[in-house]
């Protein structure tokens, strides 16, 4: 927290409360964004460290700022990554992250591998929009994008995804005309 050094103890403070309140969803994003659990903790500690050196200067929503930084450092690592070898973890879903139930285990590993199977602007828009269940608005501001393209990157990867996890899939997408407007 060298960064604070010169700035009032009450930025240093407000920061704080806000990583220590924003931390767990931020991992989550992470988590799904990459799919491992170790590269979404250092990706989580690089986006805190980003933020507070950019803490005074940001206007608005630090949680859009930061989910901004999360999706953009993430891209960066899919970019690294395609460069490199695949490398297979051990394990998709850690074990410490899901309940131990075996059901449960086996819905959210089908959906973190399609979900890692989606384009990267739909899985970003998916990530923000129905884990960390941001509006379109606040989604569009963390992509930079228009509302429209949230909305056309939701439909797309909701169907994707359908047909990714099958007609007999545990866990029911919402289907388009479910979705209420504004998705």
């Amino acid at each position: 927290m060298e960064r604070f050094a010169d700035r009032s103890s009450v930025s240093r403070e407000e920061f704080e409360r806000f990583a220590a309140r924003a931390s767990p969803a931020l991992l989550c994003s992470a988590f799904l964004l990459t799919g491992d659990l170790g590269h979404a903790e250092d990706l989580l500690q690089v986006t805190l460290l980003r933020v507070a050196g950019r803490w005074e200067a940001i206007h608005g929503s630090p949680d859009a700022y930061a989910h901004e930084v999360l999706v953009n450092l993430s891209r960066d690592r899919w970019r690294r990554l395609g460069r490199r070898p695949f490398e297979l973890s051990e394990s998709l879903v850690p074990s410490g992250f899901v309940p131990d139930a075996a059901a449960s285990l086996a819905e959210r590993d089908a959906m973190s591998r399609a979900i890692r199977r989606l384009p990267r602007a739909q899985r970003e828009v998916l990530v923000l929009r129905f884990f960390l269940d941001l509006s379109v608005f606040q989604t569009a501001a963390a992509l930079r994008c228009s509302e429209g393209t949230v909305k056309s990157h939701t439909a797309r990867a909701l169907a994707r995804m359908r047909e990714l996890l099958g007609e007999d899939a545990r866990t029911p997408l919402p289907l388009q005309s479910e979705v209420p407007d504004g998705y």
